[in-house]
């Protein structure tokens, strides 16, 4: 068995759809990236990849490479699987934590659950996220974005 450990923040910009865990957010602000900038989901890729000993997401899908312009970090996450399953991984379990003051993360939660399982192709009962606040403190707390952090449990066939 491995233990990987992801973190990703990503700042709030306009005219952007917000994206996390895959499900669509309704809000006034998306955020800024040259993917979808699902700032959770890549938290969970980080964390993967790292459990693996494969690196990072800058890695194997860098901002640097047109082709990922726009992507749905789904699609990301679903390579990244593909990446771990070639050398013998199986995901165990996520351990999600969304940092915002804004939006609320308990409405959608089910449906994240739902989405990530579906990509990682595992029970729902295998992830778990929650929403955190800072207290109005830091870059979060102003509203200026949000942070993430996975942990995740692998284990080789």
């Amino acid at each position: 068995m491995r233990v990987g450990f992801g973190y990703d923040v990503h700042r709030f910009a306009p005219e952007r759809k917000l994206i996390l865990c895959g499900v669509e957010i309704p809000y006034e602000l998306g955020l800024l990236g040259h993917s979808d900038a699902d700032v959770a989901t890549h938290a969970l890729i980080d964390a993967l990849l790292g459990a693996a000993g494969l690196g990072d997401i800058g890695e194997h899908f860098p901002d640097s490479d047109k082709r990922y312009a726009g992507i749905s970090s789904l699609e990301l996450l679903s390579e990244t699987m593909k990446k771990l399953a070639q050398k013998g991984f199986r995901l165990v379990n996520a351990d999600l934590t969304i940092v915002a003051e804004r939006p609320k993360i308990g409405p959608y939660r089910d449906k994240m659950r739902k989405t990530l399982a579906s990509v990682l192709k595992c029970p729902e009962e295998a992830i778990n996220i929650k929403g955190k606040t800072t207290e109005k403190m830091g870059f979060t707390g102003r509203k200026e974005g949000i942070a993430a952090y996975a942990v995740v449990l692998i284990t080789h066939d």
